[in-house]
């Protein structure tokens, strides 16, 4: 079993920035790829950043140049910095790891989930 828990939402006004963590723990041999998603009622769940296992990043155009994705492997940990934040930017923003267990095999895994609010 493995488990991911975030942190670092709240409300913040337009133009702010915000940086959310998201660390995981239990029976990891290694972390490949890790993602932030994000998720509004009535909305299909969105990706809006992913960081590959050699440090690539990529990101949909909605978020470029305002978001940045970062990892920390020796604490199974990754970031996303949101700076300029807009109202739309407002979900449920969930992280994601494929992770291989000791079971041998590669798994995605969720986070909670936490709130980012941002205020016009």
């Amino acid at each position: 079993q493995v488990q991911l828990v975030e942190s670092g939402g709240g409300l913040v006004q337009a133009g702010g920035s915000l940086r959310l963590s998201c660390a995981a723990s239990g029976s990891i041999v290694t972390i490949n790829t890790m993602y932030w998603y994000r998720q509004t009622p009535g909305k299909q769940r969105e990706l809006v950043a992913s960081i590959f296992s050699g440090g690539s990043t990529n990101y949909p155009d909605s978020v470029k140049g305002r978001f940045t994705i970062s990892r920390d492997n020796a604490k199974n940990t990754v970031y996303l910095q949101m700076n300029s934040l807009k109202p739309e930017d407002t979900a449920v923003y969930y992280c994601k790891m494929v992770v291989l267990t000791f079971v041998g095999a590669f798994k995605d895994y969720w986070g909670q989930g936490t709130q980012v609010t941002v205020s016009s």
